[in-house]
């Protein structure tokens, strides 16, 4: 052992003549030279010196952390080279290397005042700015990277909602349309002091279309980018990401203006501050307001659309910052009976106009997705009767496979009385002669008898009081 230590030791020459010996020792002296300067200086001539400085650097202090580690084999090694000669060798090299750091060091910091070529600042400088006044995000990869998770939320396939298929609500269709549709397609209307909404809350009961209309939005708004956000897309686990998220969000929507912000339960976000609630949601509610309405932010061309259902939670400062703040009440009963019709589409059924309006009177307090929910059992009513049934006749209708084709040997239940009734059950049944029964409104009446409304009074009462206070009819 001590001929080893000692042979590393004696012959430093040698072994800063190797090079950086391993990738994670090559890499601390990297960061401890500065890795930005050795990484301009290996087109240098003179860097091959430098190296050879920095390699006996760390071949010096490799040696003191031996003799630390190995201090009394080091005594008797002392002792049986009888010292003074191997002293004064080492004590040489040491002061050799030692110039050479401080060569190095000199080198290093006359490398960092070097001028900059005349028009390559103004340049550069240049290519760092966007359209928002911001820097590049290819200058900030720290930025790119946040800008990449945000690009998930803007909605490429728009989804097929026209505004004629929101039963109701013209109010909030009205101010959606101004908002969003009229600036685009008559932009020379809004100059001046004539400029349109930049924030719209929705709030309302749930199941009530809030949602549904942001999607008739991103649908009819063809010429703007809708962005569809959620806490989840927004909260990091990392501190103080979760600004810099709410922050490039609205900085991608500078860049893609005009553009429409969505953020679905925006009181997951912005609900009041407490002395109770954590630095980081304080923050982000702190980043929502100075992007909104803030001291150098512009906002041109955006719309921030929120929506919820518990309205009095939200910050006061958030709910200043949205214009105007919408009701989206439960359907009234008009509304109602058209939302029968929408739902039930192009499904064969046998309602008329009439069996439609009893529906509506039959369901008063109920939302829009409760009234979806009916529909969508008394769908599967028929299906259950086929499931159920023991006797099948055969009737005339258009094939399954081409609706344009009318055949005569298809199968639909029947009851076992029926004079053409023949007793098989549906697994008997082969998958292109099923006849689908139509939907009666004895389906929608079983329906309706199992599906109870989901708003509580309780709630509706506050929202009232909210409307009264700081909203308007929707």
């Amino acid at each position: 052992m001590h001929n080893a230590i000692l042979t590393r030791a004696a012959m430093p020459d040698l072994n800063s003549d190797l090079g950086f010996p391993t990738a994670s020792t090559s890499r601390q002296r990297t960061v401890a030279c500065g890795g930005d300067n050795l990484a301009r200086l290996r087109t240098d001539k003179s860097f091959r010196e430098v190296e050879r400085a920095v390699n006996g650097l760390f071949c010096v202090l490799e040696f003191y952390n031996i003799t630390r580690r190995n201090w009394h084999g080091f005594r008797n090694i002392a002792d049986e080279t009888h010292g003074d000669r191997a002293k004064e060798s080492i004590r040489a090299k040491c002061m050799q290397y030692l110039e050479r750091a401080e060569k190095l060091k000199a080198y290093l910091k006359k490398s960092k005042k070097k001028p900059v070529k005349a028009g390559e600042d103004n340049s550069k400088s240049e290519d760092k700015k966007s359209d928002s006044g911001d820097s590049d995000t290819d200058s900030d990869p720290e930025k790119k990277k946040l800008q990449s998770k945000l690009e998930g939320a803007i909605i490429i396939e728009k989804p097929d909602v026209k505004w004629s298929d929101v039963a109701g609500l013209d109010g909030a269709k009205e101010a959606l349309k101004e908002a969003v549709i009229l600036p685009i397609r008559f932009p020379h209307l809004f100059t001046g002091k004539r400029i349109p909404w930049k924030g719209i809350l929705l709030f309302g009961p749930p199941g009530t279309g809030k949602s549904y209309l942001a999607k008739a939005v991103a649908t009819e708004a063809n010429n703007s980018t809708f962005f569809s956000v959620s806490s989840s897309d927004l909260v990091s686990k990392w501190l103080g990401e979760s600004e810099k998220l709410v922050k490039n969000l609205f900085e991608l929507a500078r860049q893609h203006k005009p553009s429409i912000i969505f953020i679905d339960e925006i009181d997951s976000l912005c609900s009041s501050r407490s002395d109770n609630e954590s630095e980081s949601a304080r923050r982000i509610k702190t980043e929502f307001l100075v992007q909104m309405q803030g001291v150098g932010s512009d906002n041109d061309g955006i719309l921030v659309l929120g929506a919820t259902n518990i309205p009095w939670v939200l910050d006061s400062a958030i709910r200043r910052r949205f214009e105007k703040r919408i009701y989206i009440p439960l359907p009234e009963e008009q509304a109602r009976a058209v939302m029968f019709k929408l739902h039930l589409g192009n499904t064969s059924h046998c309602l008329t106009e009439e069996d439609f309006k009893k529906l509506a009177a039959s369901t008063e307090g109920y939302s829009g997705a409760d009234i979806s929910i009916i529909v969508r059992d008394s769908l599967m009513q028929p299906v259950r009767q086929v499931q159920t049934a023991t006797h099948f006749k055969r009737v005339r209708g258009p094939s399954p496979k081409d609706p344009t084709v009318i055949v005569d040997d298809l199968l639909t239940p029947c009851s076992p009385g029926d004079p053409a009734a023949i007793e098989m059950s549906w697994m008997e049944v082969d998958g292109d002669k099923l006849y689908e029964p139509p939907v009666t409104m004895k389906d929608m009446l079983k329906s309706l008898a199992t599906t109870r409304p989901t708003v509580n009074e309780e709630d509706m009462a506050k929202l009232e009081k909210f409307k009264e206070d700081f909203g308007q009819e929707g």
